[in-house]
C-alpha cells in the first residue's frame, strides 16, 4: 500500500504560482496512476489532474493550460505546478492512487490579496 503526503501550500497573491508536492512510501509507486484532488470550503472534493504511470495526463477543465502535472518514479514524488492562481483555487489539496479513497491530510492553498 503507498503512503502519501503532500507539501507546498501556502497562501498566494491571484496571479501567483506554487508547486504542490507528494511524497509517496513504496516501492510500486510507479506502476500507479496517481491524482491530485481538491476540495474548497463547503464543497466536495473535486478531480484536478491525473498521470499515468506511463506519462499520459489529463485535467479538470477549470485548471487545464494553467496546472501541470508531472511525477519523477525513480524518486517517489508527484507534482503540481500551479500558475495563473485564482481565488476559487484555493482549497486543501490531495494526491491519491487513482480509484483510492485512502486520503492523507492535505496541504492548504489560499489565493487571495
Amino acid at each position: 500500500q503507498v503512503q502519501l503526503v503532500e507539501s507546498g501550500g501556502g497562501l498566494v497573491q491571484p496571479g501567483g504560482s506554487l508547486r504542490l508536492s507528494c511524497a509517496a512510501s513504496g516501492s510500486a509507486f510507479s506502476i500507479y496512476r496517481m491524482a491530485w484532488y481538491r476540495q474548497a470550503p463547503g464543497k466536495q472534493r473535486e478531480f484536478v489532474a491525473y498521470i499515468t504511470n506511463g506519462g499520459i495526463v489529463n485535467y479538470s477543465d477549470s485548471v487545464r493550460g494553467r496546472f501541470t502535472i508531472s511525477r519523477d518514479n525513480a524518486k517517489n514524488m508527484m507534482y503540481l505546478q500551479m500558475n495563473s492562481l485564482k481565488p476559487e483555487d484555493t482549497a486543501v489539496y490531495y494526491c491519491n492512487v487513482w480509484g483510492s479513497t485512502n486520503w492523507g491530510q492535505g496541504t492548504q492553498v489560499t489565493v487571495s490579496s
